[in-house]
């Protein structure tokens, strides 16, 4: 598994440092080997399969910019996509009924999956022997048996399987994984707290095309826990390096089961690691949207409070400083510019880097521990876990 992201992966073309001197308060980015800026961007054809993901909003309301053409829809809800086609300016003309129908006529290099978590793995299916390179919106299935299929499968037809994250492209977290690493502004990682989720997707309006699959456990895969406990999971992954845990306890509740019979809507997951523990508070129970991050070092802290916002305590100093991270470059913001550097430049992604193919494995088999660990009420080991889903 880890054999094949070395394979198919773009270099990270930035990194963050904190400024000094009279830029103390700002984060500035340095340019660093494998990224050129100024490459004459090509074109990469794409196509979106399913939008009952309101995620697919990312992609339908991109600035044109040169650099990613949709080429195909598919969705069978005609009302749905017209009302999005009117809503982002497309055709209908280019809206199809079915993948299969849709990739026969438009040919896409790669496709973007906003179905639901469930019908990543048919995605997979059809696409992978096909040569065509796909990215799903996390995570990325809905458990360790459908994970472990869509991986063979990228694999054996040598495609990249990219899974997207909002939180992929926040500024801030970058420059945190920065501060730690390169710049070792807090020494070693001793703890993680990561807080994500909302309201609940009711109370925040999703629509009915949205809500009938995300409050469902066989189609999402879970409630809170899977909507949002997989954002921890990611991000820790990748700070860890791609270390595994050493166990996982999870509690799940329904503290509002009028609203969400079939699922739960609050879920704590926590991890061990050698040196350090890490606590996901994943919940539809929120007073507000919230994404942020805490690392915590025996001699200093960061705290990301959103994409940009962030607070350090270096080590060897008594008062914290507030700092910007400065935006990601255009090229590298988002998804779909990351998957055209990978297919039409030749870039290659850091393992364990929060898109990969063995980072999101790891994620799925954190996810699927949890749900184990709160089923039975007990704390679950990793390597005895590992041995039973091999």
């Amino acid at each position: 598994m880890v054999r094949y992201l070395l394979t198919f992966t773009f270099v990270l073309a930035f990194s963050v440092l904190i400024a000094q001197g009279s830029n103390a308060n700002e984060l500035k980015m340095i340019e660093v080997s494998g990224f050129k800026s100024g490459i004459q961007s090509k074109t990469l054809k794409v196509g979106v399969i399913g939008l009952v993901h309101t995620h697919m909003h990312w992609i339908l309301g991109r600035e044109n910019r040169g650099d990613i053409e949709i080429v195909g829809i598919v969705e069978p809800n005609r009302d749905l996509a017209g009302k999005y086609a009117r809503q982002h300016g497309f055709s209908m003309d280019i809206v199809y009924e079915t993948m299969e129908e849709m990739i026969e006529e438009t040919k896409p290099e790669a496709v973007t999956a906003f179905n639901t978590i469930y019908d990543h793995l048919k995605v997979v299916e059809y696409c992978a022997p096909k040569g065509i390179h796909i990215m799903v919106e996390k995570p990325l299935a809905v458990n360790w048996k459908h994970a472990k299929r869509m991986i063979e499968l990228a694999k054996k037809h040598n495609v990249y399987l990219l899974t997207n994250y909002e939180t992929s492209w926040y500024a801030s977290n970058h420059a945190a994984y920065d501060s730690v690493y390169n710049s070792k502004k807090i020494g070693e990682i001793r703890k993680i707290v990561f807080h994500t989720g909302h309201q609940g997707p009711i109370e925040i309006g999703c629509n009915p095309e949205f809500l009938e699959w995300l409050t469902d456990p066989v189609l999402n895969g879970g409630g809170a826990l899977t909507d949002f406990g997989c954002y921890g999971a990611n991000l820790v992954t990748w700070l860890m390096k791609g270390i595994e845990p050493i166990s996982v306890s999870c509690t799940l509740q329904q503290i509002k089961p009028h609203l969400y019979p079939k699922v739960e809507d609050e879920a704590t997951v926590v991890l061990t690691y050698p040196g350090a523990q890490v606590i996901i508070q994943a919940s539809w129970n929120w007073p507000q949207n919230v994404k942020d991050m805490e690392i915590y070092s025996n001699s200093g802290y960061i705290f990301c409070k959103n994409s940009v916002d962030m607070e350090i305590l270096a080590k060897g100093n008594k008062q914290s400083t507030k700092v910007k991270a400065i935006p990601l470059p255009k090229s590298l913001n988002d998804p779909f510019a990351l998957m055209q550097q990978l297919v039409k430049e030749g870039y290659v992604l850091p393992p364990f880097s929060p898109s990969s193919i063995e980072n999101n494995a790891i994620v799925i088999q954190i996810l699927e521990a949890a749900k184990i660990s709160a089923k039975n009420g007990s704390t679950v080991f990793w390597n005895d876990f590992m041995k039973t889903i091999e």
